[in-house]
């Protein structure tokens, strides 16, 4: 059909820079937003948040995130050669986006101290920072060592 021309079609391997390069960019926009918050309170106050809220990234990140991530690997290394450009997100993905985004937005708006929002914000951004490096791992090896796409048991 004619629109299959219109259709963006990239190789799998673009969707793990794309993925990558997706989570680093919330990640960071998430710490920035909580850093913004906590530099016009108090430095031990925020100082506190900033290392507690750290660990708890830390913990997510390996207890959740790593999990993810993986099965996000997996399902890109599985799609053909060829894909569509949108492919780096499954649908259940882009749900989860748009929902996190009003979540985000209702909570920027609503009468909460920044505080606890800092602390929230500095955990996902942190988690999602680090899970993002797992594309990027990924990519490499594939990329630049000929390895397959993925291996679980590999590394």
């Amino acid at each position: 059909m004619w629109y299959h021309k219109l259709k963006p079609v990239v190789h799998r391997h673009v969707l793990l820079a794309l993925a990558g390069l997706m989570w680093t960019g919330v990640g960071i926009m998430l710490i920035v937003r909580a850093v913004i918050w906590l530099s016009i309170r108090p430095y031990a106050t925020a100082l506190l948040i900033a290392v507690v809220s750290t660990l708890f990234a830390v913990a997510a990140y390996y207890f959740g995130f790593t999990k993810t991530v993986e099965k996000n690997i997996k399902r890109l290394c599985g799609l053909p050669e060829k894909v569509c450009i949108f492919a780096f997100n499954s649908p259940k993905g882009y749900l989860m986006i748009f929902l996190m985004i009003g979540l985000g937005i209702a909570l920027r708006r609503s009468p909460l101290p920044r505080e606890p929002l800092a602390f929230i914000y500095i955990i996902m951004g942190g988690s999602l920072f680090l899970a993002s490096f797992h594309f990027y791992r990924r990519l490499w090896h594939v990329a630049y060592h000929g390895r397959p796409c993925f291996v679980p048991e590999e590394e």
